[in-house]
C-alpha cells in the first residue's frame, strides 16, 4: 500500500507458525459406537501423530518496555511507538492469508503497572468506519479492535478486551480453549478494571488500551513472565478480520479467540501492584405485591420499603492469587432472565448473570455431560424456587499456582420459608499433568444447616491429549444428601467417559459414555436427569471451500445419544440427528437438521397445562436454521420446525431480529411460536413468547435499556427498565424499575386478579475506592 505524505509505513511479512494442536469447536453427544467405527480408530488417529511430531513451537516473542512518556489520549503519534515492531497481521476470514484490503498496525508494549495495545487503524474509507453503538458490553457490527490475552499461560483461559472506534469497551472471558463442549466457553458479563482512548482522523482510527496487571494476574517464574497473546482487528462492511498470529480458520467460530493458538510473548521486571478495590453500596426502593387475605372480597396491597447498606472488596495479595469479599450482597441492577416455554420433561437451564460470580468463573467449571448438566452452578446461591434468599456475604479466591488452577468460595445465606439459614461452600482444584493439555482434578461442594438438609459432593476429574488432536477423559462424582435414604455408592454416583477428536476441518468425531444414579443430587449444580446410563456421540465431517467460492465451508454432522433406565435396562430415550450446513464468507449460517427421537415415558408430564400420557413414543421433526452476520446493522437467528411429537404433532417458528438505528438506539425484539395438537386426544396447545428489548445511550457513560416480554403459558407481562450513568469503573448510579402486569385477569377468581401482579422500584449507588 501507498504511504500518504506525513506516515511511516512498516514492511510486514506473515510469519507461519504452528503450535501444538489444542482443540476446536463445541461438540455434542451423539452417535451410537460401531464396531467398525472402533476398528477403524487407529487408522483414523496416525494423520494427528503424524502432525503432533512435525509441529513446531516458536520461541516466545519479548515485549518491548516503554522508555518514553506516553500520553493516553487515543491519539499513536509517540515517536517511540515507531522503535517497536507492528505485529504481523494475517487475514483470517473471508479468505485466509488473503491479501489486506486495509493496512493495520498493532503494538504492544508494557511498564511497571500496564501493559499497553497501540493500534492504527488505517481505512481508505474513513466515513465507512462503523460505530453503531455507544453501550458497553454490546456488539452491534462496529469496527473493533481486540486483544485475547491467556494471562496465566495454561493455553485453555483467557481474558479478552474490545474498542469501538468510538472508546466503547467490551470485555469477556474465554473458557476451556474456546471449546463448547462444557457450556459456553465465552462470558459477556464480566468486567474489569481497565482503559481505552480512541480518535478518528482522515486517514482511520486509532485506539490506545491500558490494562492494569492487576487486572490480568499471571505468574513469574525467574524474573519473567509467560502470556499468550492474540490480536484482532474486524471491519464490519467487508467482514474483513487480520489477526496475529496467523491462525487458520479450521478451529472453529471462536478459532481467532483460542488461548491455545495464542503466540506467547515475555515480560521481565513486572511487579504487579497489589490495589485493593473497595466498593460500598447504597440501596433504597419501595416494592408492592398483591395479597389476599383469608376471606377478604378485594385485593390488597402488600408493600415493603428496603434501605440497604453493604460492601464488595477486591484484593490480590500475589500476581496469581485473587480474594473477592462481600458483605451483605445486593444484585438488583442484574437484568432479568429471558422467559422460556419448556416442551420437555426436563428442568429449564439460566445462566449466571451476577457479577461477583464471574471472576475466572471457568475455575469451577465441572462439566456432568451434555452442554448444562454441572457439578457447580452459582445460580443456585441466592435463588430458591424461583424466588430471591437474602446472601449475607461470602468470600471468594481463585488464582494458580504453578500448574495448579484453584478455586475456593463461601457464602453464608439467610433461611427462606422459615428455615434456618445455610452455608455453601466450594473448594476445585485443577493440576496440569504430562503437557499444557493434560490435567487431573477434583472437586467438593457443601450445602449446610438447611433445616437438617445437608449437602456434599465430591469428585474427580481426568482430561489427557495423548496425541495430536486427540482428547480422552473420565469423571466420577457422588453425592450425600441427608433428606433421602440413599441406596448405595451406586446410586450416588456418577461416571462419565469421553473421547473426542478437536479439529473443526476435516474429520472428528466424539464418543461418550454415562452412567448417573438414582440418587445423584448435587445440591449447588444443574442435573437434568437421573437414574441412566447411556452411550452416544458424534461424527463430523466438515470441508473448507476454495477461496474464489462464496462458501467459507460444508459440513455434516451425525450425532445421536441412547439412555438407558439402569433398573431393567430398558430404552427411556433415543435421538438420531444428521446436521447439514453451510456457512457463507458474509457471515451467514444454514443449518438443516432431521431429528428422530424415542421417548417411553413411565409418568405423564405436562406441556403448558396439555398432558402426554405414559407411554412409548417415536417421532420425527425437521428445522431449518438462518442466522444473520453479527456485523450487520440487521441480524438476528430464525428457525421453522415441523414434524410428530409424541403422539401428535409441533409446527413452531421464532426469530430474534435486531435492527441498529443509530449509534444512540438498538431495537431488539423476539418471537417464538409452538402449535402441538394431539388430533387422536382431540386437545393441543398454542405456546407464545414476546419480547422486545430497546438500548438507548446518550454516550459511553448515560444508557437506558427496556426490556418487556409476555408468555401466554404464563399470561404474564413482565417489564425490566435499567437506567444507568456510569461515573467510572466501579463507580455507577442504577436506577431499575420491574413490573409483572397480569394478562388474564379474571382466571376463574373472584375478584379477579388485579393488574399488576408486582412492582419494585431500586435506586443503587456503587462507589470505587482504590488503595
Amino acid at each position: 500500500m501507498r504511504a500518504r505524505r506525513g506516515e511511516v509505513r512498516f514492511a510486514t511479512r506473515v510469519v507461519r507458525w504452528r503450535p501444538c494442536p489444542r482443540a476446536a469447536t463445541g461438540i455434542l453427544p451423539g452417535f451410537p459406537l460401531l464396531p467398525a467405527t472402533l476398528a477403524s480408530i487407529p487408522a483414523l488417529l496416525a494423520p494427528a501423530l503424524a502432525l503432533a511430531q512435525s509441529s513446531g513451537v516458536l520461541e516466545p516473542l519479548p515485549l518491548a518496555r516503554l522508555d518514553f512518556v506516553l500520553e493516553f489520549d487515543g491519539v499513536v503519534d509517540e515517536g517511540g511507538w515507531e522503535l517497536i515492531d507492528p505485529l504481523a497481521m494475517t487475514m483470517y476470514s473471508p479468505v485466509f492469508d488473503g491479501p489486506l484490503t486495509e493496512e493495520t498496525e498493532i503494538r504492544l508494549a508494557y511498564d511497571d503497572e500496564y501493559l499497553y495495545v497501540a493500534g492504527r487503524l488505517h481505512d481508505s474509507d474513513p466515513a465507512g468506519i462503523e460505530i453503531n453503538t455507544l453501550y458497553r458490553d454490546l456488539y452491534s457490527g462496529d469496527d473493533i479492535l481486540a486483544v485475547v490475552i491467556d494471562s496465566y499461560n495454561d493455553y485453555e483461559t483467557a481474558v479478552w478486551f474490545v474498542s469501538s472506534p468510538a472508546g466503547v469497551r467490551n470485555d469477556r472471558t474465554v473458557a476451556n480453549d474456546a471449546e463448547f463442549t462444557q457450556g459456553m466457553p465465552m462470558n459477556s458479563d464480566w468486567n474489569a478494571h481497565w482503559d481505552v482512548r480512541t480518535s478518528i482522523g482522515d486517514h482511520g482510527w486509532h485506539a490506545e488500551f491500558r490494562i492494569p496487571f492487576s487486572t490480568l494476574g499471571f505468574q513469574v517464574e525467574d524474573d519473567v513472565v509467560t502470556m499468550g497473546v492474540i490480536a484482532y482487528r474486524f471491519i464490519p462492511r467487508k467482514n474483513e478480520r487480520h489477526t496475529f498470529p496467523a491462525i487458520e480458520p479450521r478451529w472453529g467460530g471462536l478459532g481467532f479467540a483460542k488461548p491455545s493458538r495464542a503466540r506467547r510473548v515475555t515480560l521481565e521486571g513486572v511487579k504487579q501492584g497489589k490495589p485493593v478495590y473497595l466498593t460500598p453500596f447504597a440501596l433504597g426502593g419501595a416494592g408492592y405485591l398483591p395479597a389476599l387475605p383469608d376471606g377478604a372480597d378485594a385485593w390488597e396491597s402488600d408493600r415493603d420499603l428496603t434501605r440497604e447498606l453493604g460492601m464488595d472488596l477486591r484484593w490480590s495479595p500475589t500476581s496469581n492469587l485473587t480474594v473477592d469479599l462481600t458483605v451483605n450482597t445486593d444484585f438488583a441492577q442484574v437484568e432479568a432472565d429471558d422467559q422460556q416455554v419448556n416442551l420437555t420433561r426436563f428442568p429449564l437451564f439460566f445462566p449466571e448473570k451476577r457479577q461477583f460470580f464471574q471472576e475466572r468463573a471457568s475455575t469451577f467449571q465441572f462439566s456432568t455431560g451434555g452442554f448444562t448438566d454441572r457439578l457447580f452452578h452459582s445460580r443456585r446461591i441466592g435463588l430458591e424456587g424461583g424466588e430471591i434468599v437474602r446472601i449475607f456475604g461470602g468470600a471468594r479466591a481463585v488464582g494458580r499456582l504453578g500448574g495448579m488452577d484453584f478455586g475456593f468460595l463461601d457464602m453464608q445465606l439467610a433461611g427462606s420459608d422459615g428455615e434456618s439459614g445455610e452455608n455453601l461452600g466450594v473448594l476445585r482444584l485443577n493440576q496440569r499433568i504430562f503437557n499444557d493439555y493434560s490435567s487431573v482434578g477434583g472437586m467438593i461442594t457443601s450445602r449446610l444447616g438447611n433445616s437438617g438438609r445437608d449437602n456434599v459432593a465430591v469428585a474427580l476429574d481426568l482430561s489427557v491429549r495423548p496425541l495430536g488432536d486427540e482428547y480422552v477423559s473420565a469423571k466420577w462424582a457422588r453425592t450425600f444428601d441427608e433428606a433421602i435414604e440413599e441406596a448405595d455408592g451406586l446410586a450416588t454416583a456418577l461416571f462419565l467417559a469421553r473421547w473426542e477428536r478437536r479439529r473443526d476441518d476435516g474429520f472428528s468425531y466424539v464418543f461418550e459414555g454415562r452412567r448417573v444414579g438414582a440418587d445423584f443430587r448435587p445440591g449447588l449444580g444443574f442435573q437434568s436427569r437421573r437414574d441412566f446410563f447411556s452411550y452416544g456421540g458424534e461424527l463430523r465431517y466438515r470441508h473448507l471451500m476454495p477461496d474464489e467460492s462464496s462458501l467459507q465451508s460444508v459440513g455434516f454432522n451425525l450425532t445421536g445419544e441412547r439412555f438407558h433406565l439402569i433398573e431393567g435396562r430398558e430404552l427411556e430415550s433415543a435421538t438420531l440427528a444428521p446436521v447439514f450446513n453451510l456457512e457463507f464468507r458474509t457471515g451467514h449460517n444454514l443449518d438443516f437438521t432431521a431429528t428422530r427421537s424415542f421417548e417411553m415415558l413411565g409418568d405423564p408430564f405436562v406441556i403448558a397445562g396439555v398432558e402426554v400420557p405414559e407411554g412409548e413414543y417415536g417421532f420425527t421433526e425437521g428445522k431449518a436454521d438462518l442466522r444473520f452476520p453479527r456485523a450487520k446493522r440487521f441480524r438476528g437467528n430464525y428457525s421453522v420446525t415441523a414434524g410428530t411429537f409424541y403422539d401428535g404433532a409441533r409446527i413452531g417458528v421464532s426469530g430474534n431480529p435486531t435492527f441498529t438505528f443509530s449509534r444512540h438506539f438498538e431495537l431488539g425484539g423476539g418471537y417464538e411460536v409452538n402449535r402441538v395438537s394431539f388430533p387422536e386426544r382431540s386437545t393441543g396447545v398454542t405456546t407464545q413468547v414476546w419480547r422486545l428489548k430497546t438500548q438507548f445511550a446518550y454516550d459511553a457513560r448515560l444508557s437506558l435499556t427496556l426490556f418487556g416480554q409476555y408468555s401466554n403459558v404464563a399470561e404474564l407481562t413482565s417489564v425490566n427498565a435499567r437506567l444507568r450513568y456510569h461515573f467510572s469503573e466501579g463507580t455507577d448510579l442504577w436506577l431499575v424499575w420491574n413490573e409483572g402486569l397480569n394478562m388474564e385477569r379474571a382466571n376463574g377468581l373472584d375478584p379477579r386478579l388485579p393488574l399488576s401482579a408486582g412492582r419494585s422500584f431500586m435506586i443503587k449507588y456503587t462507589r470505587a475506592l482504590v488503595f
